[in-house]
């Protein structure tokens, strides 16, 4: 740390606190080479992480909303929500790991749908068809045949 009276690199650490939310620590620092105190503020620097819409917008990956949509494919399914918030955290670990910390909604999405194609497949098809958009009802029933196709 440069001291802001002499310009000197070198201080000592007299005392430091975290702030009450513990987003900031604050340190009272002493130069070595003019005695002379300051203060520095320490704080993480975090990057969000983002999600790419199918229109190329980017926004902020939203956790619950992911959770959200599993809860809603999962819907008076016998589904325990801890397997939910499970599949979050994988998703959630997979864009963390990126080194560009962005992921594609298709992504997502198929990430998703194997995830459900192996906890419940009526789930599966719930969310593959929001997913997918199907246009017409032999792409839902395509997908259901692929999906018996499996099980045998």
């Amino acid at each position: 740390m440069k001291c802001p009276y002499c310009g000197h690199l070198g201080d000592k650490v007299v005392d430091s606190r975290e702030s009450r939310e513990g987003e900031v620590i604050r340190r009272r620092r002493e130069c070595l080479e003019c005695g002379r105190r300051f203060t520095s503020y320490e704080r993480i620097d975090e990057i969000p992480y983002m999600v790419v819409k199918k229109d190329g917008r980017r926004e902020r990956f939203d956790r619950q909303k992911l959770v959200g949509g599993l809860l809603k494919a999962c819907e008076k399914r016998p589904v325990r929500v801890a397997a939910l918030k499970a599949i979050a955290d994988r998703i959630e670990a997979t864009l963390q790991d990126r080194p560009e910390r962005e992921m594609s909604t298709e992504e997502i999405g198929a990430c998703v749908m194997q995830e459900l194609k192996q906890l419940d497949k009526v789930a599966f098809v719930r969310f593959a068809s929001v997913y997918r958009n199907f246009r017409d009802l032999d792409e839902f029933k395509h997908e259901l045949n692929e999906l018996l196709r499996t099980r045998e």
